[in-house]
């Protein structure tokens, strides 16, 4: 039988590994695809809603590029950890709570920094504007 596992919910040994088994490294993968597709859309129409105000300004678009650009090495960063795994790591059930650790702070930054910048965008247009 392929795939069987022990009592203790590993491999059996010498058997590959079940399907039951999540590989962290393609699931650390997909939600740092994720959370790049959705910070570029809130960074985006944020950011855009920002520059709807009468007073004409190069300074939102130059953060949108800034910040779109900067993201991209972050989340990269992130997921080097999970994709450099062995095979043997990347289905260890012990990795789950550093997992989602990971998670929560990969998606706190992809939707706190667009909102973060808007409001700092507001803030600055507010008080220039005055």
């Amino acid at each position: 039988m392929v795939g069987t596992q022990s009592e203790t919910g590993a491999p059996a040994a010498g058997l590959p590994y079940s399907r039951h088994l999540p590989d962290w490294r393609k699931r650390m993968s997909n939600q740092v695809a994720y959370a790049l597709l959705v910070y570029t859309a809130l960074q985006i129409f944020l950011t855009m809603g920002a520059l709807q105000g009468r007073h004409g300004s190069l300074l939102p678009y130059a953060a949108l590029i800034l910040l779109v650009g900067a993201i991209i090495p972050a989340c990269r960063g992130c997921e080097r950890r999970w994709r450099e795994l062995d095979e043997g790591a990347a289905h260890d059930p012990a990795l789950a709570r550093a997992y989602c650790r990971d998670r929560r702070a990969l998606w706190a930054m992809a939707i706190g920094l667009p909102l973060a910048m808007t409001a700092l965008l507001r803030l600055l247009g507010w008080y220039f504007a005055r």
